[in-house]
């Protein structure tokens, strides 16, 4: 059978065919010594046919279909022009070798023509990629090498062209370097306590947070120097004046040792960066909550920006926490808690990370399962939205968060919860009014700017010239596209309304036929009663007929 093998190129498409295999082998390792040898090689392959790309804009829109696996007409066209002819419903003689199994699947399903892919093929088209060069005579030198760098730039382009405000790979260092950050303060601070505690033991029980130790440790330096006239610095650091004299009346009856000026200096450094690691780490914390914000609004109002912010980064990515479903986000985390119950044929853990929602420590011991259950199906759904929406909105995490609220008051005070249907109506409409209002704001301010920019005469400013009843440009903007947005809300409940009617129509229409099914089974059993009654009357008077006869 003869082997025809197609090559995509950064210049176009070539199709080769490769015959007297025998000459170099069968095998795959065969192939691979005699790749580079180009006078062996070139004996075994030769171009059958080559087809350029018209543009570089051409070669990127061929180059994203082969990729994705989907076949375009330039290819099949030439296929079907170059390849041999198969008559009939006669069987091929020949196969197409393919690099990509996705590519090979679609010309086969689409164009008939049989494709392989395999181990075989691959060497040979590697050898096919060494050498190209030397198949086409045209090239000129360095010209194939300018078209793959030119395409490789396009292609990388066109796939990571995204919103820069948008990038998940951010939060997931962010909270990565935030966990990192609270083990190491905790950590200084520990050893900040010990150190400064030789010279002033008393304070540690006086003053309980590592911050505000280090920084009055920072403060006070030589315990020896502290008197009452440092009540009021003591104070603007401590917040209470009387915690500040405790201070001051501790130090002068303390049972620490003096410390050398070399090691107050070594203590006192070390205290700034505490200090400094600190408030590092109050910035890192805002930073992480705006691009929590940006990137999955509805997320962060749902569960909070810790909480999504791990799952985000346990996930990977937030296109990979919106594909799991909820029962896969719900243990997220316990993962080896998971597969030691699957092994130990155990009880598999009821939540991963999302134990650390306030929800799930608010629901009673035996709701907890059903809580975490609940709560990590909305956290789907806000995934979901915020991976998948064009514009950031909070609406549908504010919703689902008073969900999840109704739900706790369910378990614990038996408070019927609003249908979820209800709820995701609520949320739309909130969605379109903050859409409506953040148009009416951007068409304000370009009727100011417009405004500003329009000359005046005569010290009056000409902002509604043409227009009827002196409504200015904004305004007649604002107007439009608010009557544009109550159309459309109109027709979306119009349509939700339609949709219900339906349901209700195809739920009357069911009943009507079970009904009926009911009736008819009903009826033939009377049938079938009134029937076997008149047979054993029947019965009866034949018998009492042959009694009188005898």
């Amino acid at each position: 059978m003869a082997l025809y093998l197609l090559y995509e190129s950064a210049s176009g498409y070539a199709l080769l065919h490769a015959h007297g295999l025998d000459e170099i082998g069968q095998n795959t390792e065969a192939v691979r010594n005699s790749v580079s040898d180009l006078n062996r090689f070139g004996k075994v392959v030769q171009l059958v046919a080559f087809s350029p790309f018209q543009s570089a804009l051409d070669a990127l829109k061929q180059c994203n279909s082969v990729s994705e696996g989907l076949l375009t007409d330039e290819l099949r066209s030439f296929l079907e022009i170059n390849l041999p002819k198969v008559k009939g419903g006669k069987k091929a003689k020949f196969s197409l070798g393919v690099v990509d199994t996705k590519i090979g699947s679609q010309i086969s399903e689409v164009s008939k023509i049989p494709c392989q892919s395999n181990e075989f093929v691959g060497e040979l088209l590697r050898g096919v990629r060494l050498h190209f060069d030397r198949f086409l005579n045209d090239l000129k030198p360095g010209d194939l090498e300018k078209a793959q760098l030119g395409l490789g730039h396009s292609y990388s382009r066109a796939k990571v062209k995204f919103n820069v405000n948008r990038v998940d790979n951010m939060v997931i260092q962010a909270i990565f370097l935030l966990d990192t950050l609270d083990k190491d303060i905790n950590s200084f601070s520990m050893r900040v306590r010990e150190w400064y505690s030789w010279h002033f033991p008393e304070l540690v029980k006086i003053v309980n947070d590592n911050y505000l130790y280090a920084r009055v440790a920072k403060y006070i330096e030589d315990k020896s120097k502290l008197s009452e006239d440092n009540i009021s610095g003591l104070t603007e650091i401590v917040g209470d004046e009387d915690k500040a004299k405790e201070i001051v009346e501790a130090a002068k009856a303390s049972m620490g040792q003096d410390l050398s000026p070399v090691d107050l200096i070594n203590v006192q450094q070390f205290t700034k960066r505490v200090m400094d690691l600190s408030e590092y780490r109050r910035k890192l914390y805002d930073y992480l909550v705006t691009k929590m914000n940006d990137i999955a609004p509805n997320l962060a109002s749902l569960i909070g920006e810790v909480v999504g912010a791990r799952l985000i980064s346990h996930a990977g990515s937030l296109t990979n926490l919106a594909k799991c479903p909820s029962s896969t986000l719900q243990i997220l985390g316990a993962e080896k808690a998971l597969f030691r119950a699957l092994k130990t044929r155990g009880n598999t853990p009821k939540y991963g990370l999302i134990f650390h929602s306030s929800f799930i420590g608010r629901a009673s011991a035996k709701n907890k399962g059903r809580m975490a259950r609940y709560l990590s199906n909305k956290c789907s759904i806000a995934s979901r939205i915020d991976c998948f929406s064009e514009r950031g909105s909070t609406a549908f995490g504010e919703k689902l968060r008073e969900q999840v609220e109704e739900r706790l008051d369910f378990y614990d005070k038996g408070v019927a919860p609003r249908k979820n249907i209800d709820v995701m109506k609520a949320a739309i409409e909130s969605a379109e009014d903050k859409d409506t209002e953040i148009a009416t704001e951007a068409s304000g301010k370009k009727g100011k700017k417009k405004a500003k920019a329009a000359p005046a005469a005569n010290g009056v400013e000409e902002m509604a010239v043409d227009k009827p009843n002196g409504i200015s440009n904004g305004h007649a903007l604002e107007n439009h596209k608010s009557e544009k947005k109550q159309k459309k809300k109109e027709k979306r409940k119009l349509d939700v309304d339609s949709e219900m009617q339906d349901v209700a129509a195809q739920d009357d229409e069911n009943n009507a036929m079970a009904n009926g099914e009911v009736k008819k089974k009903k009826k033939k059993k009377d049938d079938d009663g009134e029937v076997q009654d008149t047979a054993i009357k029947t019965k009866k008077k034949k018998k009492s007929k042959n009694e009188d006869d005898e």
